[in-house]
């Protein structure tokens, strides 16, 4: 169980699924989206991590939570503004006492699945999360003991009540690219059928729930723009290949924002 709402605990609230961005520099340039600055941050505080998990070298301790630190400012000032970098030593220390030794501590993206449930008139089971009032399909990190599909089944029936069966993988999400979230999560997306049970909503986790057709969607619903129209093909019964996120060109240092395009696999496709 996740504690609380519709997208793993510990992402963030997005604002209609929209990443808000850093004031536009006074000559002109484009500004730095605050999706970009969180994943560097991320990205910059992994390396870190890492590297104090393998090495043993005292020097090199000291240089990796060097790098933390500016990790953590990066973080703080793209939430808060560039005044709130003085309160990044918090995060340091989240970071610090999250470190492994050898392989246990060598840091990767977190994984959680998500339930694209349909019924027989072909709407989408959405909920709306208790903490932000944010609607998305069900979702949840995902528990160890478990796989992906039987945590689905677990998941959307703890948080609204409805018995389902994965029928497919429809989708393999980057959390940081889709900028949903402050840590680095792979969201595996099925395809999902009801087969029983009754709208209930988690009294804690679930401010309100129901079936919705593609034209009568609830607001703000998270990143509908993305994976909305390739979640209600697969409803509808149409081949859909697994909806992923293409390489950036250059790697890692494009623009996710500016490659949205069209094309198989490419989040925001119709598939």
């Amino acid at each position: 169980m996740d504690q609380p709402g519709g997208l793993p605990a510990g992402a963030a609230e997005p604002e209609e699924g929209r990443p808000a961005r850093v004031p536009a520099e006074p000559d002109g340039r484009p500004p730095v989206s605050t999706r970009q600055l969180l994943r560097w941050s991320q990205t910059l505080a992994g390396i870190a991590r890492t590297g104090l998990g393998f090495t043993r070298s005292l020097y090199e301790r000291e240089r990796f939570e060097e790098v933390l630190r500016v990790a953590a400012d990066i973080r703080v000032a793209a939430e808060t503004g560039a005044a709130g970098a003085e309160d990044a030593e918090g995060v340091v220390e989240e970071w610090l006492d999250s470190v492994g030794e050898g392989i246990p501590g060598y840091v990767t993206p977190k994984v959680a699945v998500g339930a694209a449930v349909g019924n027989e008139r072909g709407e989408l089971l959405l909920i709306k999360r208790a903490d932000s009032g944010v609607w998305l399909y069900p979702t949840g990190w995902c528990d160890v003991g478990y796989s992906p599909a039987e945590v689905v089944v677990k998941e959307v029936l703890e948080e609204t009540g409805i018995e389902v069966e994965p029928l497919r993988l429809i989708a393999l999400l980057d959390g940081l690219r889709l900028g949903f979230t402050r840590m680095a999560f792979y969201s595996l997306v099925f395809h999902c059928r009801a087969v029983g049970g009754e709208l209930r909503p988690h009294p804690l986790e679930v401010a309100d729930l129901g079936w919705f057709s593609p034209d009568r969607l609830p607001s703000p619903l998270a990143g509908a723009e993305r994976w909305g129209p390739h979640v209600f093909r697969a409803l509808r019964g149409e081949p859909v290949e697994v909806l992923f996120d293409r390489p950036r060109r250059p790697i890692w240092r494009g623009d996710p924002e500016a490659e949205a395009g069209s094309g198989p696999g490419r989040p925001g496709s119709p598939g």
